[in-house]
């Protein structure tokens, strides 16, 4: 894929080859594509996997080692050599290059070592524009309570990614128990999370593309799983591997988190470049909204990735100012979606996203504009949390609720 660095590893010695393996298979947007633990069988590996970037460790087998950088560099040039060895001899150095290697590192390896090294190796590529991994970008879409619109807005909103021939867009359900995202697309998916997550380790690109329900929008679906009790069989480091594995194939990726914010919704919430999370114009929503505020705050990096959403806008003439709403929050609202409850009552009802059942209606327009200030406008700098003021406001809505109430 375009947005994927594809390595291939040799190393005879299990341990190191453990190691580093896993270091490559906790980093974005870098695929192991084949291991090896011959260094006699690796030649024919690279001739029939083609990756970017060939590792050789030298330690088990020196001689043998730099004979192979040599193989590689005549026989797969397009197949650039990373060797790492314990020795920092200048002359086994030395050695190394002149065989072909164009990085040397030393071990064990450290990961910013690594991450700097495979970084040079591209900027010198002569195809260093094809060859450089395409950030994707990770939205996790979050509700303040259940059923104000996150599964609506998560659906619609890749779909409007989707949409952009340049884009290609994931959809992951995560309301592992009552998930519907199947049901707003009008499919019955032959795989769901958990056979993904049960075969992370064996899956390829074209494996993994079939694993995913594609969608006439060209949005693909990972669905809940079909049974409540295979919930229990994901846990967390599988999610976080799935997770890496899209990232690596998908230049978008969205992912519908429950409204119970398990161990599951904090791996998604931590992943996420954009955090959407979905309120509205009323007193239980808005005190959730501050209370997870709040709660985020405990989380690395999630508070400033967060984004207020307010959604069905105009619902009734009861509800809450939005400038009331934004003082209680402690926040800018980033984005507003207009009600319009026929609309999305008929696109739910038939399957079909927006985009393509009411393309002019303002709902859709205003998801429109949400995917392109995701795509386009760069995350904004952190914003500090409201804290006392905000447990102060929601006091006042209270108070002021009861006050109506008593009259």
């Amino acid at each position: 894929m375009s947005n994927v660095l594809r390595l291939a590893l040799v190393d005879p010695c299990d341990a190191t080859r453990d190691t580093l393996k896993n270091m490559l298979l906790g980093m974005d947007r870098v695929w192991l594509e084949a291991e090896c633990s011959r260094y006699e069988f690796f030649a024919d590996v690279v001739a029939q996997t083609h990756p970017n970037i060939g590792i050789v460790a030298l330690d088990h087998d020196t001689e043998k080692a730099l004979d192979l950088v040599a193989q590689l560099h005549e026989a797969s040039p397009d197949c650039s050599v990373l060797v790492v060895s314990s020795s920092t001899d200048g002359k086994l150095i030395l050695r190394a290059m002149r065989a072909g290697a164009k990085e040397f590192l030393s071990q064990p390896v450290r990961l910013e070592d690594l991450l700097d090294a495979l970084e040079r190796i591209v900027e010198r590529r002569p195809d260093r524009d094809k060859s450089r991994p395409r950030r994707s970008c990770v939205i996790a879409v979050a509700g303040a309570a259940g059923g104000v619109g996150t599964t609506s807005l998560a659906v619609n909103l890749g779909c409007c990614l989707a949409r952009d021939p340049k884009n290609s867009v994931a959809l992951v359900d995560l309301d592992l128990c009552l998930g519907d995202a199947d049901v707003f697309l009008d499919t019955i998916p032959d795989y769901t999370l958990v056979d993904v997550a049960q075969n992370v380790s064996r899956l390829d690109f074209t494996l993994l593309r079939r694993s995913l329900t594609k969608h006439a929008s060209g949005l693909f679906l990972l669905p809940r799983p079909v049974q409540l009790e295979d919930a229990s069989l994901i846990s967390p480091e599988d999610l976080q591997r799935v997770i890496g594995l899209l990232k690596a194939t998908f230049t978008h990726l969205v992912l519908d988190l429950s409204k119970s914010y398990s161990p599951l919704d904090m791996v998604a919430l931590e992943m996420a470049d954009h955090v959407l999370l979905v309120t509205q114009l009323d007193l239980p929503c808005l005190r959730n909204t501050v209370r997870l505020l709040m709660s985020f705050n405990n989380l690395k990096q999630v508070p400033e990735k967060v984004k207020i959403i307010v959604n069905r806008v105009g619902l009734g003439s009861g509800n809450i100012s939005l400038k009331k709403a934004q003082d209680t929050i402690g926040r800018e609202i980033f984005r507003q979606l207009p009600n319009d409850y026929r609309t999305m009552v008929e696109v739910r009802n038939n399957g079909v996203p927006l985009i393509e059942q009411a393309p002019k209606a303002a709902v859709t327009q205003a998801l429109v504009e949400l995917a392109q200030a995701l795509t386009e406008q760069p995350a904004p700098a952190s914003q500090a949390d409201a804290g006392k003021a905000a447990r102060n406001s929601i006091l006042d809505l209270f108070r002021g609720n009861k006050a109506k109430q008593a009259k």
